[in-house]
């Protein structure tokens, strides 16, 4: 398996389209991982590749000085092409297997679950770390599956046989209550940093 560690999801930063950004990209991400940031996940719903490569190259250079893993968000291809940490993919993207046969035995592979029949199907000896929620209500996916509620979210990850990031709807409140369960090795956040007038404060906020 890859060179993870849980230590690495405890405040993930899954990434904004850029033009959401109230700094833009780059700079959200450099404040966020100076307020303590262990993990980005790079998700954009862009087309034109040589705009996706103009944004996410400086990302990939500033993470690997800082030491901070980089996952991409559902594209095999782009993650071995940039040479990222890993990728990220959901229920309705490819299959584990094929997935984890494309990026090899050492890059990071997390998976999505919203459901306990989906953590109870996770293929355990493919994947890392499962994504767990939404949470709470969220309005940064348009397509995520209904929200859990803290206390089912909590049954839902402490059932994980891997560790569990927690996101959907996080802010600082209520990742202190997620945290406070046992259940989760980290939160996820998108706008709570991405929208934020300080990210590295709410990054801190998060901690």
């Amino acid at each position: 398996m890859s060179q993870f560690a849980p230590k690495m999801l405890y405040l993930y930063l899954v990434t904004d389209e850029a033009t959401r950004c109230r700094h833009g990209l780059l700079p959200t991400v450099q404040e966020a991982v100076a307020g303590g940031v262990t993990m980005v996940q790079y998700r954009s719903s862009q087309s034109d590749r040589s705009a996706i490569l103009a944004e996410l190259l400086p990302l990939r250079d500033f993470l690997r000085r800082a030491g901070v893993p980089l996952i991409i968000n559902n594209d095999v291809n782009l993650a071995i092409e940039i040479g990222a940490d890993g990728i990220h993919i959901g229920q309705n993207d490819m299959p584990v297997s094929q997935a984890r046969a494309a990026i090899g035995p050492d890059m990071i592979l997390g998976f999505s679950v919203s459901t306990q029949e989906e953590m109870n199907a996770v293929p355990v000896d493919m994947v890392d770390y499962v994504g767990c929620g939404p949470v709470y209500p969220t309005a940064t996916k348009p397509d995520a599956a209904p929200d859990m509620g803290l206390k089912h979210w909590a049954a839902v990850a402490a059932s994980s046989p891997l560790p569990v990031v927690a996101i959907g709807g996080i802010n600082a409140a209520r990742a202190a209550d997620i945290r406070a369960t046992g259940a989760a090795a980290g939160v996820a956040v998108v706008s709570a940093i991405c929208a934020a007038e300080n990210p590295r404060l709410a990054a801190q906020e998060l901690l």
